[in-house]
């Protein structure tokens, strides 16, 4: 199945989610197996893995959402900047 931009969650589901990351985190440091941890978030033990996997690397912060892939990465006065750039050059 495909997903719209953002995976198909709202900002809450984002956040439910992200929540649901750090608690496999402290999970983590108390040293429980994945399938472990799996079970009791009722996630699938590959996120649990990947989770761990970007816990390892990058502490917290890697397991923090970061945010829809689908939103700009220009600020407003950015887009209207380059939007009027576009007009002039036409």
């Amino acid at each position: 199945m495909r997903y719209a931009q953002g995976g198909g969650l709202t900002d809450a589901g984002r956040t439910a989610r992200e929540r649901v990351r750090l608690r496999a985190v402290e999970r983590f440091e108390n040293g429980q197996k994945n399938r472990e941890i799996a079970a009791a978030l009722r996630v699938s033990e590959r996120s649990v893995e990947r989770w761990r996997r970007q816990w390892r690397e990058r502490g917290e912060a890697g397991v923090l959402s970061k945010g829809s892939p689908g939103r700009p990465r220009l600020s407003s006065a950015q887009i209207a900047d380059w939007s009027g750039s576009w007009s002039v050059a036409r």
